[in-house]
């Protein structure tokens, strides 16, 4: 090789942040560098020992950077010897002509052709048409597309299990551990693995909603661009399954190709001719594809323009009879992958689309509200609420809350009123995939989501998230086909065990919900009754929270009025009065029950805020002698739940808050509501002169209070920077008007 050590070490320095990305393809080179001599045994103990591949990355560019320029030079000739595309997809330009491996250039007389064409994929791809866009509207593809989570790796049951039932930091804690060492870029996909085996063809497995087409649209985008693979693939294709089920007659490859793209027959046949080993075929969707039962048995072409039943020809451009030196990518939900996974050629990888991270959400808030007070406004109240963060590891549910709290913003509404309810983006999820996913189920709405509804109700009766096949057979019709369960592969002894389950808990939690409101009304009634009944422990009648308080919630949130006519108006499905007058008489006669202890008041008020029915709200609250959320700690989702109850009455007797880890930036949250109180009793974890002089304003214009007692959290009573310690008000009429 031509070049110097100056230069081996020159691009090494520069590319380092992109190396980082590709630690799989890079740690073998680290075995050769010690076994080349290049590298001593204590640097290299160190490097392989790291505890993340982050680390291990840190620690090998130490041994480089001391080692100068001729140890990151040896580095580099082995990076492109093993990897001769690696300068390509890297970004670097120029003549390479050097290298000890060269590729076939492409011909004259082809790459014009190619050029226009990468040209219409950067002008086709760029922008995205989301769900509710308007006929010729469309936002820009970097205004929404965030790299998810992708792993390489399968998960055993537990892992599964921990995912399926953790929330808020807990499942963030979980995504963000693999984050740091186990997930991968798209511009690494086809990198070597540790046996230095590069594969021919990808699963990337999502479910749905997860980003699968996005994530294929920005590798057509980014490879039309130059951005990846330019020197690995000389044309990528993309082909969608479902546009594939409505194609007619025979075809062959090439025809079916053509239709999908902007390029003839002949220029196809001519590129794939030309160099078949470096075409990719990105095939969307492999899940909604309609094969035929007797498709293993069916005799396949082996030439690109030999015509065939479409389904027939891709299968065959899968197995690899058709352009085995080809490279392929397919996309596909879970309940497909061993079908799949069966009809594809090897060496394969399999990959999954996890969703977003911690750190992806709040990317993608970012780029959405592209306004940062709007950002911080959206993202510090989805993060508040454990059931919604967990659920923005799904791209479509950020998109569901994005836009809907952006046009609440857009109309002056407050945030918290803005978003109203876990269970309204929930319905607007379920919507989305019933509309968008479903297209090719034999089955009616209302029995899909029965069956969901019975499958969901036995696991929560039953403590199960995760149900065998046979089960699920029994209950669900088609469940390939079903959008809302997962299926796993789970190694049993010496054999493969499958097993099912919702996307995640609070998901099975809402289907069940749902099963009960929509049932006739005599079954309705007793199904709710059952339900409400598990939760009175004989021993334990105040526990907290119920057994099963997200069913119950998620029950109310049903009977939100504009959540009922979403569900009349796009799925013609009924929620039943007696379902209704039930579940409020049960929580009237809860809140009585409820007095004084208040063991249970968060929980109750959480059900009024998902129900976000005004009148009923007002009249619960002016019932209730006092309101105490003693349930535990406090946190900021419970707050603004208290917010809304409160601001729905006129006027309420006491409001008392003790041993729940109240903090002045919490009461200044229900601040508005405290006025409507007669009497106020907190324990403050903290208290300044400032927030003091700010309560006492807002509560003397209250004209309603009569006392006030505040005191020092009790088990840390040195908290207070203010320079009262305690204080204790009784405030008469006369005293509040002459304050005024």
């Amino acid at each position: 090789m031509d070049l110097r050590d100056s230069e081996c070490a020159q691009f090494v320095d520069a590319h380092w942040g992109k190396l980082v990305q590709r630690v799989k393809m890079v740690m073998p080179i680290v075995d050769e560098l010690r076994s080349g001599g290049m590298l001593k045994w204590e640097p290299y103990c160190k490097i392989r020992a790291a505890d993340t591949d982050q680390d291990k990355m840190r620690e090998l560019y130490e041994v480089l950077h001391s080692g100068g320029n001729k140890v990151k030079s040896a580095f580099f000739l082995q990076l492109v010897k093993q990897e001769p595309f690696l300068l390509g997809d890297l970004g670097v330009t120029g003549n390479h002509t050097h290298f000890e491996k060269t590729n076939t250039p492409v011909s004259t007389e082809i790459s014009p052709v190619i050029l226009k064409y990468k040209k219409k994929i950067c002008s086709e791809y760029q922008y995205v048409t989301e769900y509710n866009s308007l006929p010729g509207e469309y936002v820009l593809l970097s205004e929404r597309y965030t790299q998810p989570l992708i792993l390489q790796t399968y998960r055993d049951q537990v892992e599964r299990q921990q995912e399926l039932c953790s929330s808020g930091e807990r499942f963030q804690q979980g995504l963000n551990s693999r984050n740091s060492h186990e997930s991968s870029y798209l511009n690494s996909l086809f990198d070597p693995d540790d046996h230095r085996i590069s594969p021919s063809a990808i699963i990337l497995q999502g479910n749905s909603g997860n980003g699968k087409t996005l994530t294929v649209q920005k590798i057509m985008l980014d490879w039309a661009s130059g951005d990846i693979y330019k020197e690995r693939f000389d044309i990528v294709f993309h082909l969608k399954c479902k546009e594939i089920n409505c194609i007619l007659g025979e075809k062959s490859l090439v025809e079916i190709l053509s239709n999908s793209c902007s390029l003839s027959s002949d220029q196809i046949s001519e590129i794939l001719q030309h160099s078949p080993e470096k075409v990719l075929f990105m095939i969307d969707g492999f899940d909604e594809l309609r094969l035929t039962e007797d498709i293993d048995h069916m005799s396949l072409n082996t030439d690109p323009v030999q015509r065939a039943p479409p389904q027939v020809t891709l299968c065959a451009l899968l197995k690899g009879r058709i352009l085995p030196e080809s490279f392929l990518l397919v996309t596909t939900r879970s309940t497909a992958t061993d079908t799949l996974s069966n009809l594809l050629k090897a060496p394969q990888r399999f990959s999954e689309i996890m969703g977003f991270s911690e750190m992806g959400v709040e990317e993608y808030f970012q780029k959405f509200f592209q306004n940062e007070e709007l950002f911080r406004k959206a993202y510090e109240y989805v993060q508040a609420n454990e059931t919604l963060i967990t659920a923005c590891s799904i791209p479509v549910i950020c998109w569901i809350i994005c836009t809907t709290i952006k046009e609440r913003f857009e109309v002056g509404a407050y945030v918290t009123s803005g978003l109203e309810t876990t269970t309204s983006i929930y319905t607007d999820f379920v919507s989305t995939l019933l509309e968008h996913h479903c297209q090719g189920s034999s089955q009616s709405v209302p029995s899909l989501l029965r069956s969901l509804g019975q499958l969901a109700e036995r696991g929560m009766l039953e403590q199960q998230v995760m149900f065998d096949e046979e089960t699920v057979n029994e209950m669900v019709s088609d469940p390939a086909g079903n959008p809302f369960l997962c299926k796993f592969l789970f190694k049993r002894r010496i054999h493969q065990e499958t097993m099912f389950s919702f996307m995640h808990r609070s998901f099975q939690e809402f289907f069940t919900a749902l099963y009960y409101v929509l049932l006739e009304d005599e079954e309705s009634q007793r199904k709710v009754g059952e339900l409400l009944s598990k939760d009175l422990d004989e021993d334990r009648p105040m526990l907290y929270p119920p057994h099963f308080a997200a069913v119950v919630q998620f029950a109310f949130g049903l009977l939100n009025k504009d959540v009922k006519r979403t569900l009349r108006k796009r799925h013609g499905l009924v929620v039943h009065s007696n379902a209704q007058t039930h579940l409020k008489n049960w929580i009237l006669k809860e809140l009585l029950n409820d007095y004084p202890l208040g063991k249970r008041t968060l929980f109750w008020l959480h059900c009024l805020y998902e129900l976000h029915e005004a009148d009923f709200v007002k009249e619960v609250m002016e019932a209730c002698k006092m309101i105490n959320p003693s349930d535990g700690l406090l946190r900021r989702i419970d707050c603004w739940a208290l917010l809304y109850c409160c601001q729905c009455a006129h006027g309420m007797n006491e409001l008392y808050i003790t041993d729940a880890g109240l903090t002045c930036k919490m009461l200044s949250m229900v601040l508005p509501a405290l006025p409507k109180f007669k009497n106020l009793t907190f324990e403050l974890a903290d208290l300044s002169d400032s927030f003091l002089i700010e309560l006492m304003s807002a509560l003397v214009r209250g004209q309603t209070l009569n006392s006030l007692s505040l005191d020092p959290n009790r088990f840390n009573t040195d908290c207070w920077s203010c320079s009262v310690h305690s204080l204790k008000l009784s405030l008469s009429e006369e005293m509040c008007s002459s304050l005024r």
